[in-house]
């Protein structure tokens, strides 16, 4: 993994969601699992952080998913891998345990190998989802890098930090609506 951090490609959606959550006194929640604390850690590089970071986990295993995001042994039964419910659970758990405005969760399959034979299970594969008291926003994506695991983690925190960043965006449009 190169040693530059935040990696070059992360920088430019990191510095526009920090702007975003700086001007408007709003907070974030991460929960990730293959991204593996690279989008809390991006998220922290940024100077004055602590004002809109409420902190954030690492889930990479199923067992610390019952323990800290709200799954159930039937959760985990009937685990298939990422997807958006699964996502939309653990951004929608996270975001209330810490009071956050936002709780931004990610789930995917990094490689190098495929864990299974559902497109979720397929390395490159990622689940998204943004939770805000207005709702979540989710999505599935694949990156194009096949069974690159260190690419594929960068590239699911950059899609992670696109969506927020389009919540964000969102939720301010759909505000100056309600107020014409």
């Amino acid at each position: 993994m190169s040693s530059e951090f935040p990696p070059s490609s992360i920088r430019p959606v990191l510095n526009e969601v920090a702007h975003l959550l700086f001007s408007r006194n709003e907070t974030i929640a991460v929960a990730e699992t293959a991204a593996g604390g690279i989008i809390s850690a991006s998220l922290l590089s940024v100077p004055g952080a602590s004002k809109y970071y409420k902190g954030g986990l690492t889930l990479y295993t199923l067992e610390s998913r019952i323990q800290f995001a709200g799954w159930t042994e039937d959760t985990k039964k009937n685990y298939n891998g990422p997807n958006k419910d699964i996502v939309s659970g653990l951004a929608r758990n996270v975001r209330e345990r810490l009071g956050s405005t936002y709780c931004l969760s990610e789930s995917g399959t990094a490689g190098p190998g495929a864990s299974g034979s559902s497109r979720a299970r397929t390395p490159d594969f990622v689940a998204l989802a943004v939770a805000s008291k207005e709702g979540v926003l989710t999505e599935e994506q694949t990156t194009g890098m096949g069974g690159d695991r260190e690419k594929n983690m960068v590239e699911f925190a950059r899609l992670g930090l696109e969506l927020l960043k389009r919540a964000i965006l969102e939720k301010r449009a759909s505000s100056k609506e309600e107020r014409i």
